[in-house]
């Protein structure tokens, strides 16, 4: 036999009507066990299912008590006593154990078990004959869940109801046999049929208290289970068919209370539930008609945005044309700077031919003006003859003075004229220099243009999109509220039948 430690003898008191169920297979592995059994057992459920249902048994439990209830179960009679169980943390817990073979289509499979709390005079008497049994010091024995008396007396409790029936009988009989003996024996009739009378009424009264009221007793806690008041037990202390048929009956009435106990808890479970459910899908219904409103807001403001976009994707477009024709017009004043530096080139060029003519045109004035030097001489030399040619050498000098002067004009004209061209080209060739990087500019703010207007057009499209989406979104949200709309009225009948469920179980209540 298993032994479960440790144990602390501290007892778990199990709380008033709770009942507490479990099933198992023929293997008396636990299969199902309703949230009582949990809670008292201390385990967790997956702790449980699938485990020997003896991993509760309590090592105060006599082997004695487990045999009769398998001896009776496997029977197919029901077993009632009051066992003590371990929880997992080594206290213990009392319940008033009936256990019941499973029938189908008359295939045994497995068993149910369905507990109560006991009164603590019960727990009493069982705790000391129990001891008692483990001790081997029990006056009395386990029969079908029943303490009797070991010996002659104790199978009284045992026996059949046809024997209950037919020992009054024969005793009637045995009487009336006695009567005419006494006749026989000249003993007063009178006294002889009162002896049979009195042994009639003895056999009545016998039957009326071993069998008619304990049928009569029985039918009505059968007619309590049926009206639905399963709180109370028939206890008999007798295991013959009238006793086996209370068990049975107060079997169902247990199974009934257990059904309705869990039943009630699940639908208040269910109910609160609803109720929840009911209150969120209103909830959510109202965030659901806020959020339409707001997507229709926010549609109207995505297409007031789409066009927004596509006019700046134009204006842009239009900026990007216009960049262009500014950075071509920027390169065609680089060009033109160019060819003003290049003309201005070709100037200075010129004067610098210019200023060799000057030179030469001076260099033949020097020499035009020695030769009139010379010739003056000469006419000097001639005398009155050469006074002509005198005078015709000094306008030749004087010529020659005055290209000279000339020619210095013109080469000091010529000097400020190539340094202003040369002044003029430097800020000419810096000019073309700034307008060489403005138009690099201008192409770096054409390309960024045309990069701005390429993703404009891409978030036209792109919005264009989410348009879509919002508007998709608008009516998804629009099916959305019709569905919370339905979920709420199906939470709404939820909790009407649930209600309805509720008022229907609690005709059954104890």
């Amino acid at each position: 036999m298993r032994i479960n430690q440790p144990v602390t003898q501290r007892e778990f008191e199990i709380s008033d009507g709770a009942t507490l169920m479990s099933t198992t297979n023929l293997q008396s592995h636990i299969a199902y066990a309703n949230a009582a059994f949990i809670a008292a057992s201390g385990f967790d459920a997956e702790e449980l299912y699938g485990e020997p249902h003896n991993i509760v048994r309590h090592p105060d439990m006599p082997k004695e008590a487990y045999a009769d209830m398998w001896r009776t179960i496997k029977g197919g009679e029901p077993w009632t006593a009051v066992v003590k169980n371990r929880r997992k943390d080594g206290d213990h817990y009392w319940v008033r154990a009936n256990v019941s073979p499973i029938v189908r289509n008359g295939q045994h499979l497995g068993y149910v078990s369905v507990r109560t709390k006991p009164t603590r005079e019960e727990v009493k008497a069982a705790e000391a004959f129990y001891a008692d049994l483990q001790l081997g010091k029990a006056g009395h024995m386990l029969f079908k869940g029943l303490k009797l008396r070991k010996g002659l007396l104790g199978r009284w409790g045992y026996l059949p109801v046809r024997w209950r029936l037919r020992l009054p009988i024969m005793t009637v009989v045995a009487a009336g046999l006695l009567g005419i003996g006494m006749m026989s024996y000249s003993i007063s009739p009178a006294m002889a049929a009162a002896a049979v009378v009195l042994a009639a009424i003895a056999a009545l009264w016998a039957i009326e208290q071993q069998v008619v009221k304990p049928i009569a007793h029985l039918a009505e806690h059968a007619r309590r289970v049926a009206a639905g008041e399963s709180g109370q037990m028939l206890h008999m202390n007798r295991v013959d068919e009238i006793g086996m048929a209370a068990r049975s009956i107060n079997q169902v009435g247990l199974m009934f209370r257990w059904i309705i106990d869990d039943v009630s808890h699940q639908v208040l479970t269910v109910q609160s539930a609803s109720t929840e459910i009911a209150q969120g899908n209103d909830d959510l219904s109202a965030r659901t008609e806020q959020s339409a409103a707001s997507v229709e807001q926010s549609a109207a403001a995505m297409e007031q945005m789409n066009h927004s976009v596509k006019n700046n994707a134009e204006a842009a477009q239009q900026a990007s044309e216009w960049a262009a024709s500014a950075c071509r017009a920027a390169g065609d004043s680089g060009a033109s700077v160019k060819r003003v530096l290049a003309t201005m080139g070709s100037i200075t060029e010129a004067s610098k031919r210019i200023a060799d003519i000057t030179g030469l045109i001076d260099s033949l004035a020097f020499q035009t003006n020695i030769l009139a030097l010379n010739a003056a001489v000469e006419a000097a030399r001639a005398g009155e003859q050469g006074r002509g040619f005198a005078v015709v050498a000094g306008e030749v000098r004087n010529l020659a003075q005055r290209s000279a002067q000339a020619a210095k004009e013109i080469r000091s004209l010529i000097q400020d004229s190539v340094d202003r061209i040369a002044r003029g080209g430097s800020e000419a060739d810096e000019a073309g220099r700034t307008i060489a990087e403005a138009v690099s500019q201008v192409q770096r703010v054409a390309d960024l243009i045309a990069e701005i207007s390429q993703a404009t057009l891409e978030q036209s499209r792109g919005v264009s999109e989410v348009t879509s989406g919002v508007s998709q979104l608008d009516q998804t949200t629009q099916r959305n509220a019709a569905l919370v709309e339905q979920s709420a009225a199906a939470a709404q009948s939820l909790a009407y039948q649930t209600t309805q469920l509720v008022s229907a179980v609690s005709v059954f209540r104890s």
